[in-house]
């Protein structure tokens, strides 16, 4: 979720959970030793030589708050919140009043302490559930995020439907999504043993879709598309600088949970894999123009 790395190569499972905190809910220290000083665990953005990945997420922040065109005092709700790193920096950065959605509970009770830390307690809420379940004030968002969380959900025109029930008229909607190159490059790939590992081993489920799927929904939905913006080769660099964190703190994550170090390398390898030939990773931007 926000948080969450899109999953690389994911798909439908026989019974559905959909939004799975299998993945998000280990040891919250485990993240913190391969991801950033954020734990930011979505793509970061990297246009400038020689970024770091702290400086590379922090260049991914702006971005979106950018697309929103986000302002202070306006309304952010983030759904797959993640550890936080989104709220937060959108908090304390643009003032804005933001409330995230997770059903991972470790993830809550790790973002309430950042806020008590930042002083931002007056701007930051979160909410335990599920998007479908959780109850949200209708059209009360100025700007609604989904960073990676859409793959978790089994009903995305119900996600979509309901992220613009939330937004108020001229608001935006952000989706940063890894998908499928095309129909036929899931129908060739969705049962490949990478594939079925990332998906039942690591998060338990999750429908990664060609965007043309995400463009429909948010079309059908009602939105207007602003943009679209291709970040594929961003995330394969955000992998590549995590797989050299876990390398380097690999002691050190085994130590948290056996074995967790070679689980969370190979699965960075298998979403790397396909970059460009079946997989992409978009950013894709709507505005709810009525």
């Amino acid at each position: 979720m926000t948080t969450s790395v899109e999953l690389a190569a994911a798909t439908p499972a026989p019974t559905p959970a959909g939004e799975t905190n299998q993945h998000y809910d280990l040891d919250p220290e485990i993240f913190g030793l391969f991801l950033d000083p954020l734990r930011k665990y979505s793509s970061g953005l990297y246009r400038r030589p020689g970024l770091t990945l702290a400086e590379a997420q922090i260049a991914k922040l702006h971005f979106v708050a950018d697309r929103l065109r986000l302002a202070p005092g306006q309304r952010l709700l983030d759904v797959g919140c993640g550890w936080g790193s989104l709220i937060l920096f959108m908090a304390r950065e643009y003032r804005a009043e933001v409330t995230g959605v997770s059903p991972a509970g470790r993830q809550h009770e790790f973002i309430a302490g950042r806020a008590a830390e930042l002083g931002l307690t007056d701007l930051v809420s979160t909410r335990v559930g599920k998007f479908a379940d959780v109850e949200l004030p209708a059209r009360s968002f100025d700007a609604v995020t989904m960073l990676g969380s859409i793959v978790h959900m089994p009903d995305v025109d119900g996600a979509v439907r309901r992220a613009r029930s939330m937004l108020r008229r001229g608001g935006h909607f952000y989706v940063s999504e890894s998908c499928f190159r095309n129909a036929a490059a899931r129908d060739e790939f969705d049962r490949r043993a990478g594939t079925e590992f990332v998906r039942n081993s690591i998060f338990g489920w999750g429908d990664m879709r060609p965007l043309s799927e995400l463009v429909r929904a948010v079309e059908d939905a009602g939105f207007s598309v602003t943009s679209v913006d291709d970040l594929t080769d961003d995330y394969r660099r955000t992998i590549d600088d995590w797989l050299a964190r876990v390398a380097a703190g690999a002691a050190a994550i085994d130590d948290l949970r056996p074995g967790t170090a070679a689980e969370l390398t190979r699965y960075l390898e298998v979403a790397n894999a396909g970059w460009g030939f079946t997989t992409k990773h978009y950013a894709l931007v709507c505005r709810n123009a009525r």
